[in-house]
C-alpha cells in the first residue's frame, strides 16, 4: 500500500512537471524545458540526468527494469521522451530528437507502450499541444 502510494505521487509530480515542461518548451520553445522534461524522466529511473540521457536505447530500458519501478512508470517515460523527441525535431536538433524517439520506441516495446497514446492523465496536454486526436472519453 505504501509503495503504491508512493509510486502515485511520483505520477502525480511527474505529470505536473512534464505538463509545465512541454508546454513551455512548444509553445515558447524553450529549449531548457526540454531539459526539465528529461530531469523528469531520469527521477523516475533514479538516475543523474546526464546518465540517464545519454543511455543508448536498450541500456535506458534496463535501467528501468532494475529500478523495480518500470513497469509502473513505463508509460509516462515513453510518453514524455516521444514529445520531447518532437520537439527537439522541431527545433531543428534531429540528432537529439532522434536519439530520443529511439529511446521511447525501447521503452514502448519492452513495456507494451503505444508512443501514440498518452497516459490518461495527459491526454488533453497531448491533444492541446500535439494534435492527438485521442481526446480522452
Amino acid at each position: 500500500m505504501l509503495e503504491r502510494d508512493y509510486i502515485t505521487e511520483l505520477i502525480s509530480q511527474f505529470v505536473e512537471a512534464v505538463t509545465r515542461a512541454l508546454r513551455l518548451a512548444v509553445e515558447k520553445g524553450d529549449p531548457v524545458s526540454c531539459q526539465a522534461v528529461e530531469q523528469q524522466v531520469a527521477d523516475l529511473a533514479d538516475l543523474d540526468v546526464q546518465t540517464a540521457m545519454a543511455l543508448s536505447p536498450d541500456s535506458l530500458v534496463t535501467m528501468l527494469v532494475l529500478s523495480g519501478m518500470g513497469d509502473s512508470v513505463a508509460s509516462y517515460v515513453c510518453y514524455a521522451l516521444d514529445r520531447v523527441s518532437r520537439v527537439y525535431e522541431a527545433h531543428g536538433e534531429e540528432e537529439l530528437g532522434g536519439l530520443r524517439h529511439l529511446q521511447a520506441q525501447a521503452v514502448a516495446e519492452s513495456f507494451g507502450c503505444d508512443t501514440a497514446t498518452p497516459p490518461e492523465e495527459l491526454a488533453s496536454l497531448d491533444a492541446e499541444l500535439f494534435g492527438s486526436s485521442d481526446k480522452g472519453e
